[in-house]
Formats: C-alpha cells, structure tokens, sequence
C-alpha cells in the first residue's frame, strides 16, 4: 500500500513496507526507508503509482479557486477529505485529494492549521486584513524592485532622496528604502556609500566622512542658537601689562597670552594670561547648554566646529588691541637663572598688544635653540625671556629631552580642496615655550584649589598607569607635578570651563558652582572623556583621509617608507602607516620603496606593493 504522508513540515509519498499500531516504515522513490508515526499518514493512495503523484497533485492544486474553497467550506473545522469530496461532488481520486490538502496548505491566510490534515477557514475579519497586509507587501515588493533597477543605473529614487544620510549612517532595517539600498548593493557588489556616491547623492568623499561625524555627534546640525552675549564685568581691574599671544595662522579662539615686566636688573614677572568667559555667563546659563552639550573644540584638516558660538568667542577671545578679561598667573622668575621665585594669581583685564603666528616668528625656532636669540623681531627679549623659564621648568620637573630626539608632527593646510602636510618637530622652543608655561598655569592652579578645598576636575597618572581624570586631586607622574587640573583653554574644552568657574569663585571666597561631591561635576567630567575622546578619534581619520587624497593629488606612485615592524611601513613624509602583504622580513628602520597601487577615499584605505630597498 502507498502513502502520504507528513515529515520536517513537507509532503512525501512512499510504499509502506511494515506497520506497527503506533507508526509504519515507508520506502521513498528514491529508495529512502523511513519511520513515520501513523498520526503522520494522512492519506492511504492504494496502488497509485508514486513516481509523479506529487507532481499531479501540485497541478490538481494550481487549479483550485482558493477563494471559492474559502467560502464553500464553512466555519467549522473540517478535514481535508470532507472538504475535497464536496469540492468535486464525489468520492474524489487519491490526487484530488492530495490536490486539495496541498491546496489547503499552501494557503495560510485563507485556511488555519487545526491539526494534521484538519483546517479551519479564517474568519472573515481576519482574512480582509490579511489580504490587505498580503497587497501592502506585494506592492511594496514591487517599489523595492523598481527602486533597485534605478539604483543599479546609478540614478537616485526621488523618495529615497531625503533619507541618505540615514541610509548612510543608522539604516532602519524596516523600512523599504533601506530593503531597496541593501538589495541593489548585493547584486552591483558595491557597498551603500559607493553605490549612493555614483547616484550623485554624494557631493564628495569628504562630504561622506563628515557627515557621519555630523550625524553622530551633531544630529541637530552644528549651527549655534540665537544667545545674547554677556560682557564681562566692567569693574575688573587694568593690568600693566603688553601681552602677546602665540598661536597659529588659523587659530580663532586665542586662551592664552603671555607677558613680561622688567622688574629690576634681577628680577622680571612673568604673566600667563588666559581668556575668562567664566567671568561672563555661569552654569546653567544658555550658553553653558550649549558649551555643556558640545563639551569641546572638534577639530579636523581645513576647518573645526567650535564648543562656544562666534560672537561668545570673539567677546572672550584674546584679540589684539582690545583689553580683555583674564585669569592671570604672575610668576616672579631670576634673570640670570629663569628659576621661579613667586606665583600670584589676578582677575583683571590685559591689554594684548599683539597676535603673534607661529610661521610668521618660525626662525626663532633655529635661533633660540643655538642660544643666540638676537634682537631681530617683535618681543624676541621676551620669548628668549620665556624659552629659559621654560627650560627652567622642563628641568625642575625632572624631564629630560628625548633620547632619539623630539618625535615629529604633522600640520595639515587645507584650502580649496588641496591639502599641505607638512613635518614640524614636537618640542621646537616656541612650542616648549607655550607647553611650559600651561603646565605651570594648570598645575598652580590646581595646587591652589586643592589646598582651598575647591572641587576640580584634574587629570592624573600614576606609575605605569595611563592618564585618567579626577575630580580627586592627585598627582600626574607623566608630568612630573603634584596636581594637574585643565584651566587654561576655556573657549575650547569644557573641562577647562568649569574649572576656570571654580577658580573665579576661590579667588573671590565666594561659594563654587560645582560642590563637593556635585553629580553635575562628575557627569562633566564621564560626558567630557567621552566626548574628547570621539572627537580626536576623528581628527585622526580625518588626517588619514588628507593623506590619501595628498597621494592622489601629487599622483604618487612609488613612495619612500620605513619599516616599523613586520609588514608595516611608515611612508615617507606623511603619519601615513600602511600594511603592506608583499613585503619582504626586514628590520626596523629598514628603508623600502613601496608602489601605491590603489587608493580608497570611501574606506579609506590604500593598498601599498613592495618595489625594492631604497638604495636599490
């Protein structure tokens, strides 16, 4: 005898070969013996023939009206059988039968599962909702396949249009814009940025990669709210003093500036000026919100997005020929030895006689390091003044320079689209002059609020352990200092601000902002890691990125590089690490030349092949 019968949710037929009361052993077509409980038989086919019985009952089955099988087969439950000996009027034939279940099964919306081979027809309700959901997805599917044809002829669906940077940066999986991106993707090979880029929904490669920053960092686009912009107090006192400040071309923001008095033949004053929006507006104000919110400076290649709006930074900021409110640290300091010998700390205005810029004053660099500053130059008696006091520090906090020399840096000039990269060595005069001279200001006055019993925000490092901030004060080994707190940048780091407000508030005697133990404290600091940590994340991409479009640009194909160790290389005038496969076992410092053969400005990617040793 032959059956039909159920197994893993599809339809067999086989030749039963024995029985028992609980289950039979069937021999398939193909000559598969199997055991199936006899709750699964659901049809005895007599000696019908096996071998195309599922392919008549498929063609009985495509025959049938599902509808009308809905409507005549009532609201009661049924088997199968009953049902197909109505439909056909008669004792219906062992494939009409399998027709019919076959039917039945292939229908779920129509017909729910009661048991095996039993059915019950969908309440009517039911079944109108179903078959509008059934619609809506057909004619989505039909969107979807519309939208892949057009994307994969690299033209945009206009309704797809307002939704790329989402696409781009955080697809929602439900929607049926994503479906499309994703599907035309699989069969071009191309991922969703390549794709959308050659659909012209991509002004740039550039544009790609910031507008992932923007999306995550920025969702509500970085332009500033209208604020009115409070004027510092008018009553702080003049200092004597001409101050200068030392920054680079595209600096905007100006925290700090320097001074020197001639005291006497043995003594001169130093001041450390810097910038005192905490004077202006306080915690909890507007432009706290907005400061609080963007928590730092974002900086990358050709432009930046400021913590604080324009018109607060120019109020505040440093700039030239104007007198502007400052927290100033004096430090008395020996002529003839630049050694410290007193620390006074003022709420003033300075009158800043000049904006200095790093390539405009750069040969004292040379100048200062071969010990013969001359005369050339504005304020050169008072950056050589400088440079010794901060030999004088570097040496007090027990730092010596580095045993290979200074490590280099990298500057990038970004205009119209072309970029200069360009090496500058870490530690130059000028630069340890400006270094020396923050980390006296940020450790005297975290000293100062310590001892006050001012809470802070400081950061610190033990030995052997990274640099972690606080709200403890403690010392940073790294540094060589007792206390180390952020006060000297408050336009441009958050951090920096609130100290600076718990400065102002010690120096007055008046109660700080943030109390011992402030929740609000701690959350600054956890939100400020955070925060700082994702932007210089992304300036270093950014910088990554410049040096793959300067390859392009100055169409390089072999380039010198270094290697660092095992197949990685360092090219030759960019921080521009690359891997490079095809690279023979050399030593470090091994110098090699390495052909660019691709460069991927989506992934951000270039793929380097081994050429030859240099001296080859």
């Amino acid at each position: 005898m032959n059956v039909l019968y159920e197994e893993e949710g599809a339809f067999k037929v086989g030749a039963v070969r024995t029985e028992t009361e609980a289950s039979v052993h069937v021999e398939s077509v193909s000559g598969k013996r199997s055991k199936v409980k006899r709750a699964n038989v659901l049809l005895a086919l007599g000696d019908a023939p096996l071998a195309d019985f599922l392919e008549r009952a498929h063609a009985i089955a495509e025959e049938i009206d599902v509808d009308f099988l809905w409507q005549v087969c009532g609201p009661d439950e049924f088997g199968f059988g009953a049902l197909a000996a109505e439909y056909f009027g008669r004792a219906p034939a062992p494939a009409e039968a399998a027709g019919v279940l076959l039917r039945l099964h292939s229908a779920p919306v129509y017909f729910h599962r009661k048991g095996r081979g039993r059915f019950r027809a969908a309440p009517e309700e039911t079944l109108r909702a179903a078959l509008a959901g059934l619609e809506k997805k057909r004619r989505q599917a039909e969107t979807i396949t519309g939208w892949v044809e057009q994307l994969k002829r690299f033209e945009l669906p206009e309704p797809v249009a307002p939704l790329v940077r989402e696409l781009l940066y955080r697809p929602d999986r439900n929607r049926i814009e994503t479906k499309a991106l994703e599907q035309a993707c699989e069969e071009t090979g191309l991922s969703a940025p390549k794709l959308l880029a050659l659909c012209g929904a991509l002004p740039s490669s550039h544009d790609y990669h910031l507008g992932r920053f923007l999306f995550e960092h920025f969702p509500r686009g970085a332009a500033f709210p209208e604020l009115t912009v409070p004027a510092p107090p008018a009553d702080l006192p003049r200092a004597d003093a001409r101050a200068f400040s030392l920054d680079d071309a595209t600096t905007t923001e100006i925290d700090d500036a320097f001074s020197v008095a001639w005291i006497d033949g043995r003594v001169a004053r130093v001041g450390i000026h810097i910038a005192a929006p905490a004077l202006g507006f306080a915690p909890g104000s507007e432009i706290d919100a907005v400061a609080r919110e963007r928590l730092s400076t974002a900086y990358m290649p050709g432009t930046k997005i400021t913590m604080l709006p324009p018109t607060v930074v120019e109020r505040y900021t440093l700039a030239e020929g104007r007198e502007s409110a400052a927290v100033s640290l004096y430090v008395d300091v020996d002529r003839a030895t630049a050694a410290v010998l007193g620390l006074e700390t003022r709420i003033e205005r300075v009158p800043i006689a000049a904006n200095l810029r790093h390539h405009e004053i750069e040969s004292l660099n040379d100048r200062f390091a071969a010990g013969a500053p001359g005369d050339a130059g504005q304020f050169v008696p008072e950056l050589w003044l400088l440079y010794r006091v901060a030999l004088a520090l570097e040496a007090a906090r027990g730092k010596e320079p580095p045993a290979g020399g200074e490590r280099i840096e990298y500057t990038f000039h970004v205009e119209d689209g072309r970029v200069t990269i360009a090496e500058r060595k870490r530690g130059a005069p000028l630069d340890k002059l400006v270094a020396e001279l923050m980390i006296l200001a940020n450790s005297s006055w975290g000293r100062l609020l310590a001892e006050r019993g001012v809470p802070a925000i400081y950061r610190a490092q033990g030995p052997a352990a990274r640099v972690r901030m606080t709200t403890a004060a403690a010392e940073h080994q790294g540094l060589g200092v007792s206390h180390y707190a952020w006060a000297t940048s408050p336009l441009r780091r958050y951090v920096d601000l609130v100290n600076q407000w718990q400065l102002v508030a010690a120096l007055r005697g008046a109660a700080p902002p943030f109390a011992v133990g402030s929740e609000r404290l701690l959350a600054a600091m956890r939100d400020f890691e955070l925060t700082y940590a994702a932007y210089d994340a992304f300036q270093r991409h950014m910088e990554h990125y410049w040096c793959l479009r300067w390859l392009l640009q100055e169409k390089v194909h072999l380039a010198e590089a270094t290697v660092v160790r095992e197949n990685l290389v360092k090219l030759a005038g960019l921080p521009l690490y690359v891997r490079v496969p095809s690279l023979p076992e050399f030593a470090p410092s091994t110098e090699v030349i390495v052909e660019v053969a691709d460069v991927d400005l989506i992934d951000t990617q270039v793929r380097c092949v081994y050429k030859r040793p240099e001296s080859a």
